[in-house]
């Protein structure tokens, strides 16, 4: 299920976490090749892809 990006923190080992709204949290690494996301390395794109959606598992998983 999309939900919109809430915020941002870091967990215990500084990977970059996405608070969703549905108050969900998400993973959001860069780790190329495999998982390419260079917007999560700045503060500034972090905050542009403030209000993009993300699929929550959680919630999908909630609804079976």
């Amino acid at each position: 299920m999309l939900k919109a990006i809430a915020g941002y923190h870091t967990d215990d080992e500084d990977h970059w976490v996405a608070e969703l709204q549905c108050g969900h949290f998400q993973h959001v690494r860069h780790q190329p090749p495999f998982i390419n996301r260079p917007w999560v390395m700045t503060l500034v794109t972090r905050k542009k892809m403030l209000g993009q959606q993300l699929n929550c598992v959680k919630c999908d998983e909630e609804l079976t």
